[in-house]
C-alpha cells in the first residue's frame, strides 16, 4: 500500500474476467449486423459491461463531479484569464449558464460542484431539486505558487485526496463524469504529465485559455522553473503535491474511490485525464474502469492519452474543459447499453446470418 500522512490509497481490484468478456463478446457478435459493423461503439459496451460485471449493463443516476481551485502558479502569468474567472465561473456552474451546466441538464445528469481551494469564498446555498449543488472542501484559499517551491503541503494532499473519496461515496448511481475549473490548472496538468512521463515541457505545454507564441514560451519559461523548485518530487504522490492543485487531488481521490466502487469513469479533457494519470500510477487498475470521452485540443493530451493507453472516443477540437467533451460522450455510452438490451439476435429477429 502507498501512504501519504493519514492517507491510505483504496485498494482497486482487477476486474477481468475472461468469461464475461467472452459472453459479452458473443452477444455483441450474434446482434443483427454484420460482425463488428458498429466499431468502438461495441467495444464502448464491451467496457461498460466489463465495469458492472454484467452481461445487461444500465447506467443508472450518473453524477457529474466538477472540482474546482485556485493556483499559485495564476500569478506568473500563465493563463490568459486572471484567477477570478475561477470564482466567477464556479457562481456560472451554479446559476445554470456554463457550457457543463447546459449539457448537464440536456443529458440528465445530476451536476455536483466542489470548492477544493478557490482563492474567493464560495457561498453555500440550498439548491432546489434538480439544480447543481455545491460542496464547500475547501483545503486553502489557492495553492502556493509551485515555481517557488511546493503548491501544496504532503498534509494539504492527502487532505484533497480524502476529500474526493468522502464526495464520491455520498453520490448516487454507477457512473461518474469528472469535470474541473481552475485558472492555470493546464500548467497543472503538463507539469504532471512532464514529470510523470519523463516528457519534455516544450512537447506538453500549449496555449491553455488561448496564450499566443510569446505566451506560451513565458509559461513554459515558468514551468521550468517549477519543475526545477520541486526536483525531488518524483513519486506519483510526491509530485501531485509538488506540482498539482487542489481540484486534481480532489480528483485523484474521486477517481480512486470510483473505481474501488466499480463505477464507470467518464474522463474529459487534459486535467482530468492528469488527475486519472496520477491515481493510475498508484493502482493501474483504475484504467479498466474509465472511459475516454474526447481528445482535447491542449497540446499534450495526445501525449497523456498514450501513456494511459487509453483510445477517446470523440475528437472535437474541444478544450474548453468544465466536463464538457464527458458530458457531450454520454449519449455515446447510453446508446452501447442500449444495443447490448435491445437489439435483436440472429436468431431472435430470425434473420439469416450465413454470409
Amino acid at each position: 500500500m502507498h501512504s501519504l500522512v493519514q492517507f491510505t490509497v483504496p485498494a482497486i481490484a482487477d476486474i477481468s474476467d475472461a468469461p464475461l468478456t467472452a459472453r459479452l463478446q458473443h452477444l455483441l457478435d450474434n446482434k443483427t449486423k454484420p460482425l463488428g459493423s458498429l466499431g468502438r461503439l461495441e467495444s464502448l459496451a464491451l467496457r461498460i459491461g466489463q465495469v458492472l460485471g454484467t452481461e445487461a449493463p444500465a447506467l443508472v443516476r450518473p453524477q457529474m463531479l466538477v472540482c474546482a481551485g485556485d493556483h499559485g502558479l495564476a500569478a506568473k502569468g500563465v493563463s490568459a484569464f486572471p484567477s477570478d474567472v475561477t470564482w466567477q465561473m464556479v457562481e456560472n456552474f451554479l446559476a445554470g449558464g456554463a457550457a457543463v451546466s447546459v449539457l448537464a441538464r440536456q443529458h440528465g445528469l445530476a451536476l455536483t460542484v466542489v470548492d477544493c481551494g478557490v482563492a474567493k469564498p464560495i457561498a453555500p446555498r440550498d439548491a432546489a431539486p434538480g439544480a447543481p449543488q455545491l460542496l464547500l472542501r475547501k483545503v486553502a484559499p489557492g495553492t502556493a505558487d509551485a515555481s517557488a517551491g511546493p503548491a501544496m503541503t504532503a498534509e494539504q494532499c492527502a487532505q484533497a485526496i480524502t476529500n474526493g473519496i468522502e464526495v464520491v461515496r455520498t453520490l448516487p448511481g454507477n457512473a461518474l463524469l469528472l469535470g474541473e475549473m481552475g485558472i492555470a490548472n493546464t500548467s497543472v496538468a503538463s507539469l504532471l504529465l512532464a514529470r510523470l512521463a519523463g516528457l519534455p515541457l516544450a512537447d506538453v505545454t500549449g496555449a491553455g485559455t488561448g496564450l499566443d507564441a510569446a505566451g506560451i514560451e513565458r509559461k513554459r519559461a515558468v514551468l521550468q522553473q517549477a519543475l526545477d523548485a520541486n526536483a525531488d518530487a518524483t513519486t506519483p504522490l510526491a509530485a501531485l503535491a509538488a506540482l498539482g492543485g487542489y481540484e486534481v487531488a480532489t480528483l485523484v481521490g474521486a477517481v480512486l474511490q470510483a473505481a474501488a466502487e466499480r463505477r464507470v469513469i467518464v474522463v474529459d479533457g487534459f486535467i482530468t485525464s492528469a488527475a486519472v494519470l496520477v491515481a493510475s500510477r498508484l493502482q493501474p487498475a483504475v484504467l479498466q474502469r474509465c472511459v475516454f470521452a474526447h481528445r482535447s485540443g491542449e497540446r499534450g493530451h495526445s501525449l497523456m492519452l498514450a501513456q494511459m493507453q487509453a483510445e477517446p472516443l470523440l475528437d472535437l477540437g474541444l478544450r474548453l474543459g468544465e466536463g464538457s467533451g464527458a458530458a457531450l460522450a454520454w449519449p455515446l455510452l447510453q446508446s452501447a447499453c442500449a444495443v447490448l438490451a435491445e437489439m435483436a439476435s440472429f436468431e431472435s429477429a430470425r434473420v439469416d446470418n450465413r454470409s
